[in-house]
């Protein structure tokens, strides 16, 4: 029986053995009981059928139409694909996803693609998007390897300027905001709800990711802010990629801000500065205390500009 088993292995069972063997019951409990997966998300009812979900690593947006059928603007991460269809799946009532748009390439927003795409969701998105989900890449600043996705899991119907398509009885606005954060950065707009998604352009809790590997540069950054300015209204509810929600006001400080920056960067890399030499200028400065370490962001944005102001580069 399995009580002489228990017995036999007692005596080496000191009290350190005890303490260990308790510990490790605890943590799993902990585990079972806190997955560690598991992330917090969040909803905030915009009004006219749209919520907005956030803490999945980007913000999403779902518009849910009159006959039941979601439009789903990104994805956030795929470690939380699961997690973040619940949450849509609470937030509509069950409703059934019939679109989910891309605003970018980057993981934060593609999440969702290969389970949607393996569904048969139709996936919307610029046409550069499509083509840098189609291959691998890899950033030199960084050891990460993103890996193309499988045909199910890229965009199958993509646009190169802008447009406007109806999901259900929304009418959907959509455009191209140039080479910005990526090269394939769009936004979407819900006219009659006067509600905005920006995508990745807008960053709204701290420096954004200037990622010029994939087309991005400062220039640019604040050229689609300005887009997104002329689509505005003092009444728009903006919806960046990540932070809080923003106002006309905010969107206009923001494009201000990334001016300044730019102009600044722009004039010492002109004059040939390093990107050591423009880390010491503090271009940044007077914006450290609301977007925090500026390093990183500066980097990048000095290096955006090589492929625009260096000849043949």
């Amino acid at each position: 029986m399995n009580i002489t088993k228990t017995s036999d292995f007692t005596p080496y069972l000191d009290s350190r053995h005890l303490l260990s063997l308790f510990t490790v019951l605890l943590l799993s409990c902990l585990i079972l009981a806190y997955p560690v997966s598991a992330q917090e998300m969040r909803t905030q009812d915009l009004g006219n059928a749209l919520v907005l979900i956030s803490g999945s690593g980007s913000n999403i947006l779902t518009k849910q139409a009159d006959d039941g059928q979601v439009l789903v603007v990104d994805g956030g991460l795929e470690a939380y694909a699961q997690q973040t269809l619940t949450t849509i799946a609470d937030a509509t009532d069950k409703g059934q996803i019939s679109l989910l748009i891309n605003s970018h390439w980057h993981p934060e927003q593609t999440g969702l693609n290969r389970i949607l795409g393996n569904q048969g969701v139709t996936i919307f998105a610029h046409e550069n998007t499509r083509q840098w989900l189609t291959t691998t890449i890899t950033r030199p600043w960084e050891n990460n390897t993103f890996a193309a996705f499988p045909a199910t899991a890229q965009p199958a119907d993509t646009f190169y300027h802008y447009g406007e398509l109806n999901h259900g009885d929304t009418t959907v606005q959509y455009g191209y905001l140039r080479q910005s954060h990526t090269d394939g950065d769009m936004y979407v707009y819900f006219p009659d709800e006067n509600v905005l998604h920006g995508g990745g352009v807008l960053a709204n809790d701290g420096w954004p990711l200037m990622d010029w590997w994939t087309g991005g540069w400062i220039g640019g950054l604040v050229d689609g802010l300005e887009v997104l300015l002329e689509i505005a209204n003092d009444d728009t509810i903006i919806v960046p990629a990540n932070g809080p929600l923003m106002s006309k006001a905010d969107l206009q400080a923001m494009r201000d801000m990334y001016d300044t920056i730019f102009q600044r960067i722009s004039t010492g890399f002109r004059a040939a500065n390093s990107v050591e030499v423009t880390l010491s200028e503090m271009p940044t400065a007077e914006f450290n205390e609301q977007n925090g370490d500026p390093a990183e962001f500066i980097r990048r944005a000095h290096e955006s500009l090589i492929p625009h102001y260096t000849p043949d580069a």
